[in-house]
C-alpha cells in the first residue's frame, strides 16, 4: 500500500470512529488550494474547509476555516488568550500527522483544539481534506462540528 493510501485509510478509520461516514473522492489534478479542491467537486470556494494549525505559544490549535476566508490572526490571539503564529510544515506533521494541503479535520497524532468558522455554517454540504493534497471528503458542517468536538468561533475574515 502506498503512503498516500495510507494517508487516507487512516485519516477514514479514525472519521468513522468519530461517527462519520465518509466517501473520500481523489482528483489527480489535486486539491492542495481551496480554488483547486472547489474546481475539482463543482462546488463554491467558501464551501471548501481549509485545516489551519497555528501554534499558540507551544501548543497546536486547528482553525478549520472556509475557503474563501482568512483566519483574523488578531482575533484568535485573543480568542486564545495568547500570541499565535501559524505552524511551519514539520509542526504540522507532528501535530496532525499529515502534511500541508492534505490535513484533513480530524485524525491528528495528537487530539487538537478546534475552532470552526461560523460561516461554514451557511452550507448545507462542505468538503474537507481527507488525509493527501488529492483527497476530500463530503461532510455536513454540523456533523463536522460533532466529530472534531470543534467550537464554531468567529476567528475569520
Amino acid at each position: 500500500m502506498s503512503r498516500r493510501s495510507d494517508a487516507i485509510e487512516r485519516f477514514t478509520v479514525e472519521a468513522e470512529a468519530s461517527g462519520l461516514e465518509v466517501e473520500v473522492q481523489q482528483y489527480p489534478g489535486g486539491t492542495r488550494t481551496a480554488a483547486d479542491a472547489a474546481e475539482a467537486v463543482g462546488c463554491h470556494v467558501d464551501q471548501i474547509v481549509k485545516s489551519l494549525v497555528f501554534m499558540a505559544d507551544v501548543r497546536p490549535v486547528l482553525v478549520l476555516c472556509s475557503g474563501g476566508r482568512r483566519v483574523d490572526e488578531e482575533r484568535l490571539a485573543s480568542y486564545l488568550g495568547t500570541e499565535i503564529r501559524i505552524a511551519g510544515a514539520s509542526e504540522v506533521r507532528a501535530a496532525t500527522g499529515f502534511a500541508i494541503g492534505g490535513t484533513p479535520p480530524l485524525g491528528h497524532t495528537v487530539p487538537l483544539r478546534t475552532l470552526v468558522d461560523p460561516h461554514l455554517m451557511d452550507f448545507d454540504q462542505v468538503w474537507a481534506a481527507a488525509g493527501t493534497p488529492d483527497s476530500v471528503f463530503p461532510v455536513k458542517p454540523k456533523d463536522l462540528v460533532k466529530a472534531t468536538a470543534g467550537a464554531v468561533v468567529g476567528v475569520t475574515r
